[in-house]
């Protein structure tokens, strides 16, 4: 009945599905678990006339143009760059921190020191990771390094993480770098927009086909199940494609162990004014319990009296409880991932896409790039 079956309705899951049904001809289930397509991209239009990104910003940014041009063909973009600020000591400044940013918050003839050095240090317009600044021996360069670290890297990551960033894979760290720059975007990506419609009518265009089927509201054990080094749908042996874009642990019954992600409580929130705040996310490192908060109404504008916040409070995830949506990046969970990667090689028709499958931060350009390369070695 279906040549190939797709765990998983986010990125990863309706690229392959979609090339599959479109370019081979095949036919193709997607079962998942929530009640709608889109992953966590997925968003809706509330009472205000706003499109809400249930599950956090999504801002898509990219250089790949295959990727861009792919997606393309099934939304149209409304062109945004997004703009962050944090608030520290009582003011709200860009970040990622650059020299815009120097200038305002440190006195002016330390901010001209401090750059000089920099552009001596470092290119221009090149971002350089906070732990590495650390390790500069210049006192300088060092005042600024113990500042952005303090200010705004160590408590957003124990409120984001759990955990000091120390105990971190530099994967994660690097992502929060000082940028030797003056350009404020978050993300400096030739590509960069919305879908102008949100993120669910483009997943509805690249699954509407009639080879493509869905079982929504479905976990995968109700119908699959991996016995020995069989696979089997329906109580009878599958022999197509599986792929599995959840989580690794879950689909091998924990049998190594449950490895940890992170949450977060995503509070929504109404407001009785225009507009709540300055930029579209502002980030509150060290004030508060909640890591952001989103306006979404400056990321795709809506006229409306009133204004739609999202704030985010990350928390252990609980199994059955809450939502995982960042996997744990620590040297004694990779052993523990790598005990189920090497636990699934027994199944030589399966294949493991996504965040939560491989256990790896991935942007939405790059899970994109990722399928399209998966579908490139099937149809091969």
């Amino acid at each position: 009945m279906f040549e190939t079956i797709i765990i998983g309705a986010g990125f990863a899951g309706a690229v392959i599905a979609e090339r599959l049904a479109t370019q081979l001809n095949q036919k193709v289930l997607i079962i998942e678990k929530r009640n709608h397509t889109g992953g966590n991209c997925y968003d809706y239009r509330d009472d205000n006339g706003i499109i809400v990104h249930k599950y956090g910003p999504h801002l898509f940014h990219t250089d790949n143009q295959e990727v861009w041009k792919y997606l393309s063909c099934y939304t149209e973009w409304e062109v945004y760059h997004h703009e962050v600020l944090a608030y520290i000591d009582g003011k709200k400044v860009p970040i990622p921190f650059n020299l815009n940013t120097i200038y305002e918050v440190f006195p002016v003839a330390l901010a001209m020191r401090i750059e000089e050095k920099l552009l001596t240090a470092y290119e221009y317009n090149t971002k350089v990771p906070i732990l590495e600044l650390k390790k500069s021996t210049d006192t300088d360069l060092q005042y600024l390094a113990d500042f952005v670290y303090e200010k705004i890297f160590l408590h957003y990551t124990a409120k984001q993480w759990g955990m000091k960033p120390e105990e971190m894979d530099s994967a994660v760290t690097a992502r929060v770098p000082i940028f030797v720059g003056r350009d404020n975007r978050y993300f400096n990506e030739r590509y960069q927009g919305v879908p102008k419609h949100g993120y669910t009518k483009m997943f509805q265009q690249l699954l509407n086909h009639p080879n493509i089927k869905l079982m929504l509201n479905t976990e995968f054990q109700e119908v699959m199940r991996f016995d020995g080094d069989k696979i089997l749908f329906l109580d009878k042996e599958f022999n197509g494609k599986v792929v599995f874009t959840g989580m690794i642990d879950e689909l091998f019954g924990c049998q190594f162990g449950e490895l940890p992600y992170r949450s977060v409580d995503m509070r929504v929130e109404t407001i009785e004014r225009n507009n709540y705040q300055e930029a579209a996310t502002i980030n509150y490192p060290n004030n508060y319990e909640f890591t952001r908060i989103t306006e979404f109404k400056q990321i795709h504008f809506t006229k409306s009296d009133r204004t739609t916040i999202l704030k985010e409070y990350p928390e252990p995830y609980r199994r059955g409880e809450n939502t995982p949506y960042y996997p744990i990046f620590t040297e004694e969970n990779k052993a523990g991932y790598n005990k189920y990667v090497d636990y699934a090689k027994r199944y030589a028709n399966l294949i493991l896409l996504g965040r939560l499958a491989e256990y790896r931060y991935y942007d939405m350009d790059d899970i994109v790039e990722m399928a399209l390369k998966i579908y490139k070695g099937a149809a091969a």
